[in-house]
């Protein structure tokens, strides 16, 4: 083995341990990194300028992004499955041995299937990939765990959702939560996951420390992607059946708000001060900001077929991807204009944001 391939590769493994500690984002500045789908890459986009500053290569068809804590790593899921017992591609620069040696997997995770699914862990300083990890099935969106320790994915042919741990490589959960399950988000006080079912208009609440399902809350409709407001204890979920975004009360499980969106709704946010709620219309080509006060609401045409939405910490401009068209969008939130169009090599997906160093 050559000298420089097993430093390269123990390097990785540290950085890895390192993420388990949640460190402060050590960038020197802010970056979107958005996965292109069938593109087979993502884009990363300096956010100080917004142009694209590189991009990560052989990510096959990764619908789902999500960052380590510490902003190092990317973990990105692919839509594409495998047949199961292949190996994934080895990550560039990693000979054959130690791709072998160190792929991670843990266990049977293919015996009730004839596929498996890949996530990819990609060094965000090299844009390169190197680990993959087994997982039961074609990915949607990720999440990776507050405390750097988990990647979470999304199964919609598996109707559940995997957890894999990003040191050892293993499957360490395999969870059911119901139909076509689509999106997640963490609460910070005590890491509870939630998961929205689109097939069944139910969100899961998942406990963190044993991996399993607590409760299930109906929402009807068909439940997307959501954002959290803990310290109101809200839940703001997308339903794409019923054009409407609604607020779910987690304690109580019920529905207290609902506010109208438009046709086919999709990405949703959330403002720094928690007062407007961002949604997006595919069908009426709408950005829609709801003030949560009084339920007023701005709108602004944004063609064609917004999709997904992000907010960029640094700066506070939303970020709005194209469901139709290669480009992302930079669009002020106060007014709802379109500060810039960002092209971009495939259809962007869902939007992962590093944050600047303090």
């Amino acid at each position: 083995m050559k000298r420089f391939e097993r430093t390269r590769l123990l390097r990785a493994i540290a950085g890895l341990a390192l993420a388990g500690l949640a460190m402060p984002a050590m960038a020197d500045g802010s970056r979107a990194y958005v996965p292109l789908g069938s593109a087979d890459s993502i884009a990363v986009i300096d956010t100080d300028s917004y142009q694209i500053s590189g991009q990560a290569q052989e990510v096959v068809n990764s619908h789902g992004a999500d960052l380590t804590p510490d902003g190092r790593f990317l973990v990105a899921g692919s839509l594409t499955p495998r047949e199961s017992g292949k190996t994934p591609s080895k990550p560039a620069g990693v000979s054959a041995d130690e791709h072998a040696a160190h792929h991670g997997g843990g266990g049977d995770t293919t015996a009730s299937s004839s596929t498996q699914g890949t996530l990819y862990l990609i060094d965000t300083a090299s844009k390169e990939i190197v680990r993959q990890f087994d997982v039961p099935g074609p990915v949607h969106h990720v999440l990776v765990t507050a405390d750097g320790r988990y990647a979470v994915s999304t199964h919609p042919m598996g109707s559940g959702i995997s957890v894999v741990s990003l040191e050892s490589g293993e499957l360490v959960a395999n969870l059911a939560t119901g139909p076509a399950p689509n999106y997640m988000v963490e609460s910070p006080q005590d890491r509870s996951l939630y998961v929205s079912n689109s097939g069944n208009g139910t969100i899961s609440e998942i406990d963190p420390e044993n991996w399993f399902v607590r409760k299930n809350m109906r929402l009807d409709g068909s439940p997307e992607h959501m954002v959290l407001d803990s310290d109101r204890g809200r839940l703001y979920v997308n339903d794409a059946a019923g054009g409407q975004a609604v607020a779910l009360d987690l304690e109580s499980g019920d529905v207290v708000a609902e506010y109208p969106v438009g046709t086919k709704p999709h990405g949703i946010d959330l403002s720094a001060d928690r007062g407007t709620l961002y949604a997006i219309s595919q069908g009426d080509d709408r950005l829609v900001a709801v003030n949560l006060a009084d339920g007023a609401i701005r709108e602004r045409e944004l063609a064609p077929a917004p999709y997904h939405l992000a907010i960029n910490p640094a700066d506070e401009k939303l970020l709005v991807s194209s469901r139709e068209q290669p480009q992302l969008w930079v669009v002020d939130q106060r007014t709802l204009d379109i500060l810039e169009t960002v092209p971009l090599a495939g259809i962007g997906h869902q939007i992962a944001i590093e944050a600047a160093a303090e």
